[in-house]
């Protein structure tokens, strides 16, 4: 008797069988398996019967459950059963099967059947219950673990930067006595204004990690008035502060620096541009755009537009008086992870890119501490591809989804980047077209192993068995 395992037809002008595995699956109590056996290519002697007998066996053998039994008889020894009582609950007379038999059982489900074979035990029986012949015919094996998706992340290590340079920027409205260049810290409003530039300035200079480096002051004075007038305030009214400033903190020579603009017009054309209320907002802006001079400008302004002109006087003018400052600075370096750490916890600002990456290599991968550290990162420098690369790989490790999409789009078109995406999608569900884009990305191991990954899942499609064919 030639038995074949699989879904090809019964020889039936052989002596043949054919068992064809169409489903096992098990609930939480029970496993229930469900076979087509093909025998309608099986001769059997008169005297001569065949019991098959389906049994789940563990992986090193231990544990066997023997299933349902049936038994396929020639003419005699079917008759012969039928009056002596069927040896087997399933008992067929060989000549008389016309169409593949239908066999189903279950039995109380055990953890080692996860991983079990299905084998059918045959024995050939002749006159007398004389056994002829024995054997065993692996059908499949269970594979009930569970299917998971495990891609291996890329993380890209940050640039070191050789000197961590930054800068802090600000503005201040100073109040001046009208046409007066000289500071009077308790008029109007400079009090508040004054202190918000010492803070600025305190903020880093009392840090023993920030060495500041420079500090520019940019003056701005208002359209209103003469042109030459207001580029002697802009002037005068930007050295004064400057002064300021170097009494207060005696910085070394040349650390401060200046520059003005005699009047803010481009301050001005935000304003008016932003102003969507303006019924004569096109006007305005072409008479600022165009290449009057400056006094021609304000004159054309307020005459064509006089109730705008007092508004501007009024509201928008005082706000065009300002001084800009910017406070350039160096970061000390820090090298050691705890060090890092402790830094991470307190002003983040202060670290690098590259520093906050030796922080999260320096944890467990997927430990809290790992995902902040990325997670600070990425809030540190927002715009950053790199920064948000790592982030994304992050996010995806604990399955955040929905921050590793926002994290992705800002993540640049590295052969990383690209990757990253794909491993997204197939997380997202959508595993053709995951593997499709992993088709795309430069190849790297990492790319080759989790398509292979996706595919085997693709074919599996929750099947949980393999039919063996050897």
């Amino acid at each position: 008797m030639n038995v074949t395992v699989g879904d090809a037809p019964a020889d039936r002008g052989g002596n043949s069988l054919t068992i064809n595995p169409l489903d096992i699956a098990h609930t939480d109590n029970n496993l229930f398996v469900l076979l087509d056996i093909d025998a309608t290519g099986l001769r059997m002697k008169s005297n001569r019967e065949v019991t098959l007998t389906p049994m789940l066996v563990s992986d090193n053998a231990a544990d066997t459950v023997r299933l349902k039994s049936f038994t396929i008889a020639g003419r005699n020894r079917y008759y012969h059963g039928i009056r002596n009582g069927a040896p087997t609950p399933i008992f067929l007379r060989a000549g008389d099967i016309d169409r593949p038999i239908n066999y189903r059982d279950d039995t109380p489900y055990r953890d080692w059947m996860a991983t079990a074979r299905l084998v059918i035990d045959t024995r050939e029986s002749g006159c007398c219950n004389a056994v002829e012949a024995e054997g065993a015919i692996p059908v499949a094996r269970l594979d009930f673990t569970p299917k998971t998706f495990a891609p291996q992340y890329l993380y890209i290590s940050p640039k070191a930067e050789a000197v961590k340079t930054r800068a802090l920027k600000a503005s201040a409205y100073i109040d001046f006595p009208v046409n007066k260049t000289v500071i009077y810290p308790d008029y109007r409003r400079n009090p508040a204004e004054l202190a918000k530039i010492r803070a600025t300035i305190d903020s880093v200079r009392t840090d023993k990690d920030i060495t500041i480096t420079s500090l520019h002051i940019t003056g701005y004075a208002s359209p209103e008035g003469i042109y030459a007038n207001n580029t002697r305030l802009a002037e005068g009214r930007t050295e004064a502060l400057k002064q300021y400033v170097q009494k207060l903190y005696s910085f070394r020579p040349g650390l401060i620096s200046t520059s003005y603009v005699p009047e803010d017009w481009d301050g001005l054309r935000a304003y008016i541009a932003a102003d969507t209320a303006l019924t004569c907002r096109d006007e305005l802006l072409a008479i600022i755009d165009s290449d009057l001079a400056p006094d021609a400008k304000d004159w054309k302004l307020r005459s064509a537009y006089p109730a705008v002109g007092k508004m501007l006087l009024a509201d928008v003018y005082p706000a065009l008086r300002h001084s800009d400052y910017a406070i350039d600075y160096t970061i000390r370096s820090f090298t050691t992870p705890e060090e890092i750490i402790e830094v991470m916890r307190t002003a983040p600002q202060k670290l690098s890119l590259q520093e906050l990456y030796v922080a999260a290599l320096s944890q467990e991968p997927g430990s809290d501490l790992y995902n902040e550290a990325f997670e600070i990162a990425v809030r540190m420098y927002p715009d950053d591809p790199t920064a948000n690369l790592n982030a994304a790989n992050s996010a995806m490790q604990r399955r955040d989804l929905r921050n590793a999409e926002r994290y992705l789009a800002k993540a640049g078109d590295s052969a990383e980047a690209q990757y990253a995406r794909a491993i997204f999608t197939a997380l997202s569900g959508d595993r053709p077209a995951a593997v499709e884009a992993l088709g795309a990305v430069p190849a790297t191991p990492q790319a080759a192993d989790a398509a292979a990954q996706l595919d085997a899942l693709i074919k599996a499609d929750g099947k949980h068995f393999h039919i063996i064919t050897e």
